[in-house]
């Protein structure tokens, strides 16, 4: 049942290894990085990032006479932004290489390219920064997103010419993909207005959905992964929106309990992410 409805509304995959082994390997990762958020064990940016050494360790290391070793950091706009940008250049950079293509090949990596500027132009100019983040935490999500957006690009160029899904999805993946980027953004900028620059006490988030789920932006992050998912319909972008929802379901949880943690008064009600539900 469920493979006749993905042959339906899905290209089939071209006869590339490389792009499935990729696709696989994506949502099989980022799922462990799901359950590894949930674990506690967090990507060290934002305000999941360990403050440093636990003082236990700190004193047994000394009594060891082990000489602890700093990781190399960046201040927390600049990593960002790096994270980004280069994801953000090879969308632009396909229109250059590629400037001929089909409706859907064009459509793809517009929303690509957009969904990455959207994020730089929130670090530059949306984002309240404060602290730094690991480098090679940066090193890692650069790589990361930048290999993400080539291969999607990638991918959508070689299911050019092949027959359409019989389910055409990518106007509702059109619809998907605004409504992300909105609802992301406009969350986004509730968060910004919490806080000014260099200030690094944390409130609980008010407005918007706010009231329902502490992490909206993410819900919405995820909308707009469905909405690629759908304008492409091919196989690596499914795979890593639903790896995403992993990961954004074990990030948003961990958030959840950090903002139960720090505040006395942080509302039962509120889910991690999904309204009502999670």
């Amino acid at each position: 049942m469920v493979l006749s409805v993905l042959l339906n509304i899905m290209y089939r995959p071209p006869a590339n290894l490389a792009v499935t082994a990729i696709s696989v390997f994506n949502l099989v990762s980022m799922a462990i990085s799901g359950r590894m958020e949930v674990q506690g064990k967090h990507l060290q940016y934002s305000k999941l990032q360990s403050n440093g050494t636990n003082n236990n360790n700190n004193e047994n290391n000394k009594n060891k006479n082990v000489k602890i070793v700093e990781k190399a950091k960046v201040p927390s706009q600049l990593g960002m932004f790096v994270i980004y940008a280069p994801a953000f250049l090879a969308g632009v950079s396909s229109f250059a290489l590629r400037p001929s293509g089909d409706l859907r090949f064009n459509l793809v990596r517009s929303a690509i390219t957009t969904h990455f500027l959207k994020r730089v132009l929130e670090v530059l100019f949306v984002h309240k920064f404060s602290g730094s983040m690991d480098a090679e935490i940066m090193i890692l999500l650069s790589v990361s997103y930048l290999l993400s957006a080539l291969t999607m690009i990638y991918n959508q160029e070689l299911v050019q010419g092949l027959p359409e899904p019989v389910i055409d999805l990518k106007y509702v993946g059109i619809a998907m993909f605004l409504l992300g980027i909105g609802g992301n953004f406009y969350h986004h900028f509730l968060l910004s207005k919490l806080r000014k620059d260099g200030e690094k006490v944390y409130q609980i988030p008010q407005g918007g959905l706010f009231s329902l789920v502490i992490c909206p932006h993410y819900l919405f992050e995820i909308f707009g992964f469905l909405g690629i998912s759908c304008i492409c319909q091919t196989l690596y972008p499914l795979c890593f929106t639903v790896g995403s929802v992993f990961y954004l379901m074990g990030r948003s949880y961990a958030t959840r309990e950090w903002y139960e943690s720090k505040f006395e008064d942080f509302p039962k009600e509120v889910k991690a992410l999904i309204p009502y539900i999670f």
